[in-house]
């Protein structure tokens, strides 16, 4: 809070108020966008999907890297000659007035209510159970035991606490107080919006740095003691391939929550919309002092969600083994795994224990503050001075955007208080997936096909907007209703239709309709110029190689998967293949004589080729 009234000191136009005055630093960029996405239900979730699911849950980072290299080298150039506040001024720059405003108000609802909401909830929650006291009550019996003689598949446990300190193991359920809970919502809540409507987007940004550090800090400690516990990354997978095998990446393309099918197709376009046209993730770039400084810390932002799979999502992954150990009588919810491994694993009388909370708090405030920050951006020039008060002077946007604030925090509060159940079993973090999915599909089609392709038009943007959410409940009633009865197509798609699997269908449909519409349509020639090509001064030949090298990569990693599937290679060869097959892809446009040093720290694209080629890696490695 401090801090963000210390920022707040320097904030005096629109342009400093909603984009620190371009001014931020790569450093700053990397931690505001790292800070923005790792929210506590995101930290949170990802433990308890990997407690629940397995290592399958990683690809929602490693699949990330996806979206930052579609931002970084072809969005982000575009955004950032336009000199655009918002997105949704692009759509009304190279559409039209309706596009604009069906993205403004379909991102508001999603940050204002899927994700403002659930960070409040996720973190409310874990607090109360890392206090204890009165803040929880349990509901259940003791096993009076000595847990420090437990074992995990022959390997001794260290170390171990319990739920109740001593020899009594607590084996029946945590309750939270809804009381506790609903004061917790409140404190965040209010603490968030104080620094966000004085500070701006420069307080959320210094904010955000400090608490990724918090963050890190916290979530690299648990899963050391965690995996001090079992021996190490190596014991966990003895352990694993003895136990349930929940360390592999690729699960049956019928599985419920991450079928393989889907989460390389699906799950890799949602990636797409999130880091690529998301507004809350892109404001941090468009604040950059300039792109170079804005890829680079797209970039580093990137190695640092590279972290997540090992400290969160395979930390989720001992945590099973260690519970089924400890406590082989109890239900645990997937969404407590992190706090009750926290009381699991952290020694008491330490401090560590605060440290944790202060990880969790740390992980709302700076989503919280960033979804904030960005939907009164939008209701501020998109709403308010586009259609309310066009002479509105930088004052009057800036009262409009701290009021928006006050209204969208109290919003999430009530809701948070009164419509989510803090006692949920449920993984809730696929659930906040499904909800956005319904909203996403068509805003990505338009945004591509605008960049990308000289003639899309107005009508046919604004109809891939809406189309995409109509699509989204058509398919799910034609599978439901009509496919789902074939043996075949439940046998190999499931007996209900999947998020990802949903999302290819409709980003197709979204595709052909917005084809279909501009072809019948007739294009502006002025709008048509406001593609990637045009405003980055590259050719369609340039374009072409970029598809093409695309569709070989695709190919090549397809026929090492077939290999790997068929045990003629193993993961880690096809994993080392695959690494440098795509860092020279990169490095090979470097031009010039190739000094490694020098390019090694001036050329983002040696480490775009690094960060993709470590993905890469990962995600052959676990196959």
């Amino acid at each position: 809070m401090v801090i963000g009234v210390i920022a707040s000191r320097l904030e005096k136009t629109s342009e400093d108020f909603f984009l620190a005055g371009r001014q931020t630093p790569w450093w700053g960029v990397a931690g505001s966008i790292f800070g923005s996405n790792v929210s506590a239900n995101h930290m949170v979730g990802m433990m308890g999907i990997g407690f629940s699911v397995g290592f399958a849950q990683a690809h929602f980072e490693l699949g990330a890297i996806v979206g930052l290299m579609l931002l970084c080298y072809g969005l982000l150039p575009v955004f950032r000659k336009l000199k655009i506040y918002t997105l949704s001024q692009y759509l009304g720059e190279r559409y039209d007035e309706r596009s604009r405003l069906s993205y403004s108000l379909i991102m508001i609802a999603l940050m204002a209510i899927t994700q403002m909401v659930p960070a409040l909830y996720i973190g409310s929650r874990s607090v109360c159970v890392l206090i204890g006291g009165d803040a929880v009550k349990q509901v259940g019996s003791f096993n009076h035991t000595d847990p420090s003689k437990t074992t995990v598949n022959s390997i001794n446990l260290k170390n171990s606490n319990s739920l109740e300190r001593g020899t009594s193991t607590y084996t029946g359920k945590i309750h939270v107080n809804p009381i506790f809970y609903s004061i917790f919502v409140v404190a965040l809540a209010v603490v968030s919006a104080s620094y966000t409507i004085w500070g701006g987007l420069k307080a959320v940004i210094w904010t955000d740095v400090i608490q990724s550090i918090l963050l890190l800090g916290a979530g690299i400690l648990l899963a050391f003691l965690t995996f001090n516990q079992i021996g190490g990354w190596n014991s966990l997978i003895a352990i694993d391939e003895a136990g349930a095998g929940k360390m592999h990446l690729y699960l049956p393309s019928n599985h419920p929550d991450l079928p393989w099918t889907g989460v390389l197709s699906g799950l890799m376009a949602l990636h797409c919309f999130y880091w690529g046209t998301n507004q809350f993730i892109v404001q941090r770039t468009l604040s950059a002092r300039t792109e170079s400084e804005a890829r680079f810390g797209i970039i580093t932002a990137g190695f640092l969600k590279l972290l997540i799979p090992f400290f969160a999502v395979g930390t989720g992954v001992a945590a099973y083994y260690l519970f089924k150990s400890e406590f082989p009588e109890r239900s645990i919810p997937p969404d407590t795994a992190f706090t009750e491994l926290v009381l699991l694993v952290v020694p008491i009388g330490t401090g560590i224990v605060g440290l944790m909370m202060a990880g969790v708090i740390g992980a709302i405030l700076s989503s919280i503050d960033s979804m904030m920050n960005s939907a009164a951006t939008l209701v501020a020039v998109d709403v308010y001075k586009r259609h309310l008060n066009p002479r509105a002077s930088d004052r009057e946007m800036i009262l409009i955007g701290r009021l928006s604030i006050i209204f969208f925090m109290a919003l999430a509060a009530l809701l948070a208080i009164f419509v989510l159940d803090p006692n949920s079993e449920g993984n809730f973090f696929l659930q906040i997936v499904e909800y956005q999915s319904y909203l996403t599909p068509g805003l990505l089609v338009a945004f591509l096909l605008g960049v990308f392709w000289y003639r899309s038009t107005a009508t046919a943007g604004f109809s891939t907007i809406i189309g995409g959410i109509f699509f989204s409940w058509l398919v799910n009633f034609i599978y439901s209703n009509y496919l789902s009865s074939y043996k075949e197509v439940a046998t190999y798609f499931g007996e209900d239709l999947n998020t990802f699997h949903r999302v290819v269908c409709v980003i197709f449909l979204c595709g052909l309709t917005h084809i279909l519409v501009s072809c019948l349509d007739k294009h502006d020639v002025k709008k048509a110029t406001l593609i990637w090509t045009s405003l980055t001064h590259h050719s369609s030949k340039d374009l072409c190689t970029i598809v093409i090298a695309l569709v070989c990569s695709l190919i090549v990693y397809g026929v090492l998967g077939w290999i790997v599937s068929e045990n003629l290679l193993s993961p880690l060869n096809a994993g080392i293949v695959a690494s440098i097959w795509t860092f020279s892809l990169f490095v090979s446009k470097v031009k010039g004589e190739f000094d490694y040093v020098s390019k090694l720290l001036t050329d983002d694209r040696v480490w775009s080729g690094a960060l993709c080629s470590v993905a890469v890696f990962i995600m052959f490695n676990y196959f």
